[in-house]
């Protein structure tokens, strides 16, 4: 009983969130604020889901910095997201070669 209203309670809220907006906003968005705000929060909510990841995912916090390092000037350059990730974890995987 307790997992069936667990998992009702968060299906409401979760859909709650989602259709309040759609609910609340019938004109279209005219303020540069809130444009700009709603533009950057699906990269904020990524960035501070994963930054903290990067940080305890290995065994030397040195090491995730290196691979933070090499993926972000992966990033930076344009490459590919499977170039960036491959970066990354060979950066970790020689930095914990020496480390």
């Amino acid at each position: 009983m307790y997992l069936t209203l667990s998992i009702i309670l968060m299906a409401a809220v979760t859909y709650l969130i989602r259709a309040l907006p759609l609910c609340l906003f019938n004109k279209q968005i005219r303020s540069p604020w809130i444009k700009s705000f709603l533009h950057y929060m699906p990269y904020a909510v990524l960035a501070s889901m994963t930054i903290p990841a990067i940080f305890y995912s290995t065994s030397d916090i040195r090491s995730a910095i290196c691979g933070l390092i090499a993926g972000s000037v992966l990033a930076f350059f344009n490459r590919g997201l499977m170039l960036t990730a491959a970066g990354a974890v060979a950066a970790v995987y020689i930095a914990e070669l020496f480390l």
